[in-house]
């Protein structure tokens, strides 16, 4: 009978820690990035009241299995469930999830442990840093060369070891928070002049422009300078001004004030189809102009290309203009957004992009070895396998981003009120084995009197 009492409390005992868990799991229910609990149990020892017996062929006799008495319950594992909880969509961008595999990587500072995450609510403090809700620095890559790849893309280095983002400046990039200006090089100008006006010949020099197209450069400080390309008819078909035949000559001169040019005149020769000549002697579809500022304003000159190539000669209205120039002023930064590949791109005031950061994912051999130390953070264990290093999104088997998302709890609430149900019964049943367990002692003590 005491075996039965005492085994009565190893239940009580391992059906309140499966209480305990199935509770922390429902108060959890609704925790971003949390991975809920589960416990399973194993019987203990057994004491062997009769070992098994072998058959006997010689005398006929049968084999006899053993005979055990149970001596109750023990918990086996409280193991932690990493399946991927549902998205909640924030649109906040500064909120992810990862779609997949991998953890964020946070840090409280540089004496600290690094610590993983899934839960992706960030934020972005005074400093620029990028941070958790309870101030751990989220880590990534911040040196991508100054440099795109071919296609466009940002190639960030990721074998250099990880550090803290900040939005605002790092060592590589200075102050992040304005772009610096970029002279203008290239115009590329598009449209038709109008064959129908009159030539000029040689009066172009004393008479008003037919035909101008505003042009804005920029020098390498961000200065903005406007100017003009006029366009003059130089003659008919017929003789041009190189003393070719059988096309039409247009002249052209750049125009502004403030500045000083040079090389900033030319001519352009169409055939009689309005077609603009290419590699004609003494025409150039892309000259090159130089523009000078003023020495006051302390930069350089501005030496750019331009491009006549898409030009024609029809008898319609004049229409040229510029339709790519390069260079910009300098700008601030207005917002930023995250691709699902962990880069931030901020965006200026003046229409330029910029990355900011890379932000970095970690794996582990075995996730579900991983401690949990509170704030919905984890750290290695001898059995989860060791951080080696921080992963690019979508590569080595760790998944994408999804920025404005935050992956909610896997809590399955109709599981953990069934558990419940299931583990309140078995508590009740371990608590009547105590009390009869009791009656049954009672009895034997009342054989006496």
């Amino acid at each position: 009978m005491m075996r039965s009492m005492f085994s009565g409390v190893s239940g009580l005992r391992a059906h309140q820690t499966r209480m305990d868990v199935i509770g922390n799991n429902v108060a959890n229910v609704n925790t971003i990035g949390f991975k809920s609990g589960r416990v399973t149990f194993q019987e203990v020892f057994s004491q062997t009241l009769r070992g098994s017996g072998a058959p006997d062929s010689a005398t006929g006799r049968g084999g006899t299995n053993p005979m055990q008495v149970g001596l109750g319950i023990g918990v086996g594992a409280v193991d932690t469930i990493v399946t991927r909880g549902s998205l909640q969509r924030t649109d906040n961008p500064t909120d992810l999830s990862v779609e997949g595999e991998g953890y964020f990587i946070v840090k409280g500072g540089n004496a600290d442990l690094y610590r993983f995450t899934r839960a992706g609510n960030f934020g972005v403090d005074k400093l620029g840093n990028l941070v958790t809700a309870n101030g751990m620095n989220v880590y990534g890559w911040q040196d991508y060369g100054g440099k795109a790849s071919t296609d466009g893309s940002y190639v960030f280095d990721t074998e250099k070891p990880i550090e803290p983002i900040n939005l605002y400046s790092d060592i590589y990039n200075k102050n992040k928070k304005m772009i610096a200006a970029k002279a203008t090089t290239d115009a590329v100008l598009a449209g038709n002049l109008d064959s129908s006006k009159i030539p000029l010949g040689s009066s172009v020099a004393s008479s008003s422009a037919q035909f101008s197209v505003p042009l804005t450069v920029y020098d390498s400080l961000g200065n903005d300078y406007k100017i003009n390309i006029d366009f003059w008819k130089y003659n008919a078909s017929g003789i041009t001004a190189s003393g070719a035949s059988g096309g039409t000559d247009w002249y052209w001169s750049i125009s502004a004030s403030g500045v000083t040019t040079s090389s900033a005149n030319g001519y352009l020769l169409f055939d009689t189809t309005g077609q603009v000549v290419s590699g004609a002697s003494g025409y150039e579809l892309k000259p090159s102009i130089q523009i000078t500022p003023a020495s006051s304003v302390g930069t350089e000159p501005i030496k750019v290309t331009l491009d006549f190539a898409k030009l024609t000669m029809y008898s319609a209205d004049s229409s040229v203009k510029p339709t790519n120039v390069n260079g910009y002023s300098t700008g601030g930064l207005v917002t930023f957004n995250i691709g699902s590949d962990g880069i931030l791109t901020g965006i200026y005031s003046n229409g330029q992009q910029q990355p900011l950061g890379m932000i970095a994912l970690a794996s582990f051999e075995n996730p579900s070895g991983l401690q949990k130390v509170g704030e919905n953070m984890f750290v290695p264990t001898t059995n989860s396998g060791d951080f080696k290093k921080g992963v690019k999104a979508g590569s080595e088997g760790v998944g994408t981003m999804n920025p404005g998302t935050l992956e909610m709890s896997n809590v399955d609430l109709s599981r953990e009120f069934t558990d419940m149900i299931v583990t309140q019964r078995g508590f009740q049943a371990n608590s009547r084995i105590i009390t009869t367990s009791d009656e049954m002692l009672q009895e034997l003590v009342n054989l006496k009197r």
